[in-house]
């Protein structure tokens, strides 16, 4: 068959059925010339390969993207990470974004909350809402989405060692507005493995962090069905260091680690498969960027249909969220950073992303404040709304270049994914080192090639002027952490302690047994039970990991 009458045969059957459900957002889509501009783009002649290679949007494999009408339909969902200080600040700076466009929520916790410790902890001295909110328990949860009504906003939670904890929180804050779980719908990060490798937030060993993991997937399949119960992120090893290949490699070595721990612990693959999110990096360059997103959701597609036998078609698409690079950010000349963004966040877009983060111009320096917030948003809009890319699903296929480095991306990473596989799967090559050791030489050739002056980064090795001190930083005070401990303090002296005493007692049992633990820490969490307190029954029954050091 030619691509034409394929091309008529999937606007007929899968766009039509699509389009009757959700309407495209304009009758036509044309320039400014008056040019119109096709749903999609295709070759118009036989083309070897092609339905096995790209298809068409929202068929196998995925290629050039996993919805029919992509942004015609609607368009990408446009989240701001945000969260410092108090859940009180924090809500406040949520219900800024909303009013600013923002459709959806990106919750940042502090390092106390996202290691398990509550902020009256020593081991959070200095650190209690500095890098994001600061979450003790219910009662700041309940702060923290005062007046949000969590059935019409979707939430994105970046937490992994307690993601169990504040996913039983927002569900517990759910049902005081009226809202069941079943009705609420957002993303848990969720991914262990990654920090392992990576970033550094875990807390227990790997093997009880994965039935942690396993436990949230079969508890949401029947009691929280909208919830994207994990993000397998590839953002924060590309973080790191890795190189866009080793970024998507890496990722979906760690995705098929979980796959297969799920269908371990009893679960069918199309029960969970179709609420696998994942998370990626969107760097400098554009072209091998729009190329690493499509090579990914192709790798994704077989790797779920031919590895793991999945039969839903949701099960084999590649959904993920994007967030453009913190690390290629810098203090010099900022301002130079909302270019810097604007090219990773097109790229993400030509990429087929599903909801992104726009990164500020100040956060090489601080915490980003409200104008450089408002400056990261508009940039999403203006490239929704104004710059034609969003009016054509995949508009860069085709290119001579781009098919060439999809390819090429997709065979480098599939080599990386079959070494892996060699090491004996994720778990064990990140208990060799092999995936550090990885990263660690990727981030050393990178920075060699900065100082070389082989690789010019704008404003640091070339085009560098004398600056003035920054002035206007957003700074978390003292007094928050006081007023934290204050607030932590009056609210263990208020609760029920024999309650606490009980469902902590409890979920320990079930730790030491084989019972699945999320109804316990909900119970837990419901008696105001605080995350560093549900946390050391965890380190006391399941242990701590200790880093495995590669030089």
């Amino acid at each position: 068959m030619s691509i034409p009458e394929d091309k008529k045969a999937w606007q007929d059957g899968i766009v039509a059925k699509n389009i009757a459900k959700s309407p495209e957002r304009k009758p036509e889509f044309r320039t400014t010339s008056d040019i119109e501009m096709e749903r999609c783009f295709t070759p118009e002649f036989d083309y070897p390969g092609y339905d096995e290679e790209l298809g068409f949007p929202g068929q196998y494999p995925y290629t050039r993207g996993v919805q029919p009408t992509m942004y015609r339909g609607r368009f990408w969902t446009m989240r701001q990470y945000a969260g410092f200080g108090t859940a009180k600040e924090s809500n406040e700076r949520y219900k800024y974004l909303l009013q600013a466009g923002q459709t959806g929520l990106s919750v940042a916790f502090d390092l106390p909350t996202q290691m398990g410790y509550d902020s009256d902890a020593a081991m959070a001295a200095g650190e209690v809402g500095k890098v994001g909110v600061a979450i003790d328990s219910l009662a700041d949860m309940e702060i923290l989405f005062d007046g949000i009504p969590l059935d019409k906003v979707s939430t994105s939670m970046t937490i992994n060692s307690t993601a169990a904890i504040l996913l039983c929180m927002y569900i517990a804050v759910a049902e005081k507005q009226g809202v069941s779980a079943d009705k609420i719908s957002g993303t848990i990060q969720n991914d262990i493995l990654k920090e392992y490798m990576a970033r550094g937030t875990y807390i227990y060993p790997p093997k009880e962090s994965m039935r942690i993991i396993t436990d949230i997937f079969g508890y949401c399949k029947d009691h929280v069905p909208k919830w994207n119960t994990i993000s397998i992120s590839g953002y924060h090893i590309r973080e790191a260091g890795s190189s866009a290949v080793q970024e998507v490699a890496f990722t979906l070595a760690d995705g098929i680690a979980y796959v297969e721990a799920a269908i371990k612990a009893g679960l069918n693959v199309d029960e969970f498969a179709p609420r696998l999110a994942f998370f990626f990096n969107s760097h400098n360059n554009l072209l091998e960027e729009v190329a690493k997103f499509r090579a990914a959701r192709r790798i994704w597609a077989r790797i779920m249909k031919e590895r793991f036998g999945a039969k839903d078609p949701k099960s084999q698409m590649l959904r993920f969220h994007t967030q453009t690079a913190g690390c290629t950010l810098t203090a010099q000349q900022p301002d130079n950073n909302i270019m810097r963004v604007t090219i990773q966040a097109l790229a993400a877009v030509l990429g087929g992303t599903q909801s992104l983060h726009t990164n500020s111009r100040d956060e090489a320096l601080a915490l980003p404040t409200e104008d450089s917030v408002r400056i990261a948003l508009r940039t999403q809009q203006v490239i929704a709304y104004e710059s034609g890319v969003a009016d054509s699903i995949d508009p860069l296929a085709g290119s001579f270049l781009v098919e060439s480095l999809t390819d090429q991306v997709e065979k480098a990473a599939v080599e990386y994914i079959e070494k892996i596989d060699k090491l004996g799967g994720a778990v064990e090559a990140i208990s060799r080192g092999f995936q550090q050791k990885e990263i660690q030489d990727s981030a050393y050739a990178y920075q060699k090639a900065i100082e070389s002056d082989d690789m010019v980064i704008v404003g640091v090795n070339k085009f560098t002027v004398q600056e003035p001190p920054p002035t206007g930083l957003l700074k978390v005070k003292e007094e928050v952490e006081i007023s934290q401990k204050a607030s932590l303090g009056a609210m263990k002296a208020g609760r029920d302690a024999a309650a606490v005493q009980a469902a902590l007692g409890a979920l320990e049992t079930a730790a030491r047994g084989t019972d699945n633990l999320m109804p316990h820490i909900l119970k837990a969490v419901k008696s105001y039970a605080t995350l560093g307190e549900i946390a050391d029954v965890f380190r006391e029954v399941f242990g701590k990991h200790h880093e495995t050091v590669v030089l």
